[in-house]
């Protein structure tokens, strides 16, 4: 028995082509719009700054946020070459989330597949988080001094309460009655975890990934801003200290730059490890 014109083969395949060239057309108009929203966002600025609506004394304005890019770009900052700095920050960023991560993603399947251990810590690390971790760069950077280790334990600290919590979370939301038939079918507690529970905690995990590296940015450039040799959050304080609203400004634009991107690139690790999950329209 035929099929109707309507479910053939070649109709589906121009359904599908039609539906994918939407999805294209509303991905460069959404990009298209998002331009338009900066470009004009910025000419205000810029027209505000120049009839004196606002002081560009302290509130500067894009010609010059970019002039100062340039030289930086071109000249370097007072502290050296600008991407010098940016590697700096990048690096305790990096390293910073990486142990965060890691602490927070073991300590949350462990506490979140042993009940006693959950019972026994739980009010401590809820002490620990109720703390302001931003206050606690300046005991860092008394203890472990100027360098990179105290910019890195505080990303660590901002990093860890993040991930654990979705770990955690992700952890007691595993599916019981696929734990129950795994049991049931002999796996042991150790293939439980790897097999069952993490895979359904991936999601929760992966999600604070994008949260997270943020928070150890903050770290970062807190850390940096407290006391530091190098690095964008001394650039910033510099900026401030010589009421430079541009420099200010500009190395704002250098952070989101970098945190953008390393946004893009979780993204990207996202979609690889979660590639069995149906696509969403």
């Amino acid at each position: 028995m035929a099929l109707p014109a309507a479910l053939s083969d070649e109709a589906l395949a121009r359904e599908s082509e039609i539906a994918q060239a939407h999805i294209r057309r509303r991905h460069w108009y959404i990009i298209g719009l998002r331009l338009a929203v900066l470009v004009l966002a910025l000419g205000l600025w810029e027209l505000a700054a120049t009839k004196k609506w606002i002081d560009p004394f302290f509130y500067a304005q894009p010609s010059t946020i970019w002039a100062q890019i340039v030289d930086w770009v071109q000249n370097g900052t007072s502290q050296g070459s600008l991407w010098r700095q940016v590697e700096v920050t990048l690096e305790e960023t990096v390293i910073g989330f990486l142990i965060g991560s890691v602490a927070g993603v073991l300590c949350g399947i462990v506490l979140g597949r042993n009940k006693l251990l959950s019972d026994v810590f739980s009010l401590y690390i809820q002490i620990a988080n109720s703390i302001p971790r931003v206050v606690l760069g300046s005991v860092f950077v008394i203890a472990l001094g100027l360098g990179m280790a105290s910019k890195v334990a505080l990303a660590v600290v901002m990093v860890f309460f993040v991930v654990f919590n979705n770990a955690f979370q992700g952890v007691r939301e595993a599916d019981k009655y696929m734990i129950a038939n795994a049991q049931i079918l002999g796996a042991s507690p150790r293939q439980l975890t790897t097999a069952v529970v993490i895979p359904s905690a991936m999601s929760w995990i992966l999600a604070s990934l994008h949260v997270s590296f943020g928070f150890a940015l903050v770290g970062a450039v807190v850390g940096e801003f407290l006391g530091a040799k190098e690095g964008i959050g001394l650039l910033i304080a510099t900026a401030q200290g010589a009421f430079n609203a541009a420099g200010v400004f500009a190395a704002m634009i250098v952070l989101a730059v970098v945190a953008l991107g390393a946004d893009f690139l979780l993204t990207r690790l996202e979609k690889r490890l979660l590639k069995w999950r149906p696509a969403s329209f």
